[in-house]
């Protein structure tokens, strides 16, 4: 018999003031109804999407004990901001500093949903992102943008994000299209400092129209960061892992849910472990997928 399902509480939005970005920033907030000492986990969304998306990961973290916070960024489609508008070349380093705008207000986040007041352990804070998302978690995590000297950028780390999930990030920027050269500067990524323990998931058919490479692109952040990292190979998934940013959305186009299963539930493994390092949840999951008889990925560790 299954356990009864956990009631979870969400409220959106919340309203962070922001006056020099031009909007102020609205999240959305979803946590375990009862329970304290809650960990945090701050969700970067892909290109285009909002707080509204992602309710596959969202939901199954918040009702497996996390609180979830998930900004809407400036190239979100629910604001609608036009390509020419001047603060879109900058949209990269805005999405980095509304994750730290998120860590900065937790007291406010927290005071703004009911019944949510005194139950969060700040101590224990994770980020995760999708696809632009995760290049954006990572920069808290430690990853650095080349400029175009070659050396890395501005360290946009931060010590409250213990670990992270890092889903479709893209890779090293050897090996741009043309037009990723020219408009997405930001792609040009050094993992060499991304030090902080991270989960990787990568769909082994992601063929990106950003590199000339194939799919091994999406391991790169892997190869070319320091250990403590595990790496979660899907098989047959391209860049939605299944459907992870919501089911029956256009943009999934190899919808799985099985997969988005297995992504929620290594995924809180990790994040359970590497926030508390007593839990022996992580353990369990690999031997698991290692045992599974018809495994919908592959996994390794360093």
């Amino acid at each position: 018999m299954s356990d009864s399902p956990t009631t979870v509480i969400s409220a959106k939005p919340v309203v962070l003031p922001a006056p020099e970005r031009g909007e102020d920033l609205q999240v959305r907030v979803s946590a375990p109804a009862t329970g304290g000492d809650l960990p945090v986990i701050v969700f970067s969304h892909g290109f285009g999407w909002s707080m509204n998306g992602y309710a596959p990961l969202a939901d199954h973290w918040a009702a497996s004990g996390f609180v979830v916070v998930q900004p809407t960024h400036l190239d979100s489609r629910t604001l609608g901001i036009p390509h020419e508008d001047p603060r879109t070349p900058r949209i990269w380093r805005t999405r980095i500093e509304d994750l730290t705008r998120v860590l900065d207000g937790l007291d406010v986040l927290e005071a703004a949903v009911p019944g949510l007041a005194g139950r969060l352990d700040r101590s224990r804070v994770a980020v995760a992102g999708h696809s632009w998302g995760a290049q954006t978690a990572s920069a808290l995590l430690g990853a650095r943008v080349l400029g175009p000297d070659g050396l890395p950028g501005a360290d946009l780390s931060d010590p409250r994000a213990r670990a992270g999930v890092l889903l479709a990030l893209t890779g090293l920027g050897d090996d741009l299209t043309p037009f990723a050269v020219e408009h997405l500067p930001f792609m040009r990524p050094s993992f060499e400092t991304m030090t902080a323990p991270a989960l990787i998931v990568a769909g082994d058919n992601d063929r990106s129209q950003l590199s000339t490479r194939g799919p091994d692109w999406f391991t790169d952040p892997y190869v070319y960061s320091p250990a403590p990292k595990s790496l979660l190979t899907l098989f047959g998934a391209e860049h939605s892992l299944g459907g992870i940013p919501g089911y029956e959305v256009a943009e999934t186009t190899d919808e799985s849910p099985a997969r988005v299963a297995l992504v929620r539930q290594l995924s809180t493994a990790f994040l359970r472990s590497a926030l508390s390092p007593g839990d022996t949840g992580w353990k369990a999951a690999v031997t698991a997928l290692e045992n599974d008889p018809a495994p919908l990925g592959a996994l390794r560790s360093k």
